[in-house]
């Protein structure tokens, strides 16, 4: 059961990273108001983290068989922060209803760098797996 699961991510797993920047990049420069979640109290910052978090894992599996990975690792986490900060800063040049915010380039980061230690803790499970 795990074999063709695994089989199905090794070989899609660029096309889900790419998802995820996708979904970033609209997420966070498209106008909103037709997604009313009322009921979640949960701070903005957990959704910057989160998303962030799964953008760096996303990015790091696809690298994850590669024997380069540990030279290229500063390269994925580099690329991810800056592309939060672009996309921070398009958030207020660009749009007129969304505001840019350093916390939330704070929480971008820390998104990144928690995925990279999670990723480093189970790398032995994820080569297994």
């Amino acid at each position: 059961m795990l074999k063709p699961i695994k089989s199905l991510l090794e070989d899609n797993a660029i096309y889900i990273a790419i998802f995820f920047t996708i979904s970033i990049t609209i997420g966070s420069l498209v106008k909103s108001d037709f997604i009313v979640v009322k009921s979640i109290s949960v701070s903005d910052k957990a959704y910057h983290l989160i998303a962030y978090f799964l953008l760096m894992l996303s990015w790091l599996y696809v690298f994850c068989k590669k024997e380069t990975l540990q030279r290229n690792v500063k390269y994925i986490i580099l690329g991810c922060i800056i592309f939060g900060i672009i996309i921070e800063i398009l958030q207020g040049v660009v749009t007129s209803y969304r505001t840019a915010s350093y916390l939330d380039i704070v929480a971008n980061t820390i998104g990144v760098l928690l995925a990279v230690v999670i990723f480093h803790v189970f790398e032995k499970k994820i080569s297994v797996f």
